[in-house]
């Protein structure tokens, strides 16, 4: 069965791809034990999935939650479908669910912000995001299917009070002032929060997700390093965690309205300003 696969984020822990199946043939798949644990959203096309001796239906209005070790066979009646798979390990899933890696079993009926959410993911891996973004994104889609499945175990990983959670937040703030570098799976662990409880809780008290906030500071250290006359452009994006020198050009020309260049020339150092006395007279300078 020719199946295209097309990586949009990989890592450790958590791994999302953009699979095409295009003339599977006809009747069942050989059956055989799920490799991985893993969400399959279906955003074009229907097949049919014998998970465990039970038949379902999959289609885009759904999430197919894969278990590890779940005998499963597929049928596409209908011919090719489009979906992405999102693979998390063990050990993220075990963050999810409150410690405990087991999953329960059932389908996951979308809701239009989850299918919005995996579509934005989709986009945003094709034009080019961070993996910072990409990770955040990913793992508030799983957080928001698993919470649909398993809505007590997931709560069991948040902290509760508001106090506790403006203290995880100001953590994570501290460790990416630190380090513009870390990963979300390194905040996570920097701060000994889950990356999707991170987030939603990150969201919840500063208005904006991790990513966004992280971009935020990243832009306005690179313009003060840029009013200081900064002209190393490519060791500007390494120091400040960008990708490249263009992923750094994107990023603040986005946010700023005019790229690094033409801000250095705006506001590089252009002699010392005198300060102004009441009356509009410039004061003396002193040594």
């Amino acid at each position: 069965m020719p199946v295209e696969r097309a990586s949009l984020l990989s890592g450790d822990d958590l791994c999302v791809a953009d699979v095409s199946c295009q003339d599977p043939p006809e009747g069942w798949t050989e059956l055989r034990p799920a490799p991985v644990f893993g969400l399959v959203m279906v955003r074009r096309g229907m097949f049919r999935g014998r998970i465990d001796g039970v038949d379902q239906v999959l289609d885009p209005a759904c999430v197919y939650v894969e278990r590890i070790g779940s005998e499963q066979q597929f049928a596409h009646p209908c011919g090719g479908d489009l979906y992405t798979e999102l693979v998390l390990s063990e050990s993220r899933t075990a963050e999810l669910l409150g410690g405990d890696p087991e999953v329960p079993q059932g389908l996951v009926f979308t809701t239009p912000r989850m299918a919005l959410a995996h579509r934005m993911l989709v986009v945003r891996a094709r034009g080019g995001a961070d993996s910072f973004e990409l990770a955040e994104r990913a793992a508030t889609l799983a957080g928001e299917v698993l919470t649909a499945l398993a809505p007590a175990r997931m709560e069991s990983g948040r902290p509760v009070r508001d106090a506790a959670r403006r203290r995880l937040v100001d953590a994570a703030r501290a460790a990416l002032a630190a380090d513009l570098g870390l990963g979300l799976d390194e905040l996570g662990r920097a701060v000994g929060c889950s990356p999707h409880h991170l987030s939603r809780i990150f969201r919840a008290c500063t208005g904006e997700g991790i990513a966004r906030y992280r971009n935020r500071l990243r832009v306005t250290l690179a313009l003060e390093r840029l009013t200081e006359g900064e002209t190393r452009l490519a060791l500007l994006a390494q120091e400040l965690g960008f990708t490249d020198q263009a992923h750094l050009t994107r990023v603040v020309h986005r946010a700023a309205g005019l790229p690094p260049g033409r801000l250095r020339a705006l506001l590089g150092p252009a002699g010392p300003v005198p300060h102004r006395v009441p009356g509009g007279a410039a004061a003396p300078e002193r040594a």
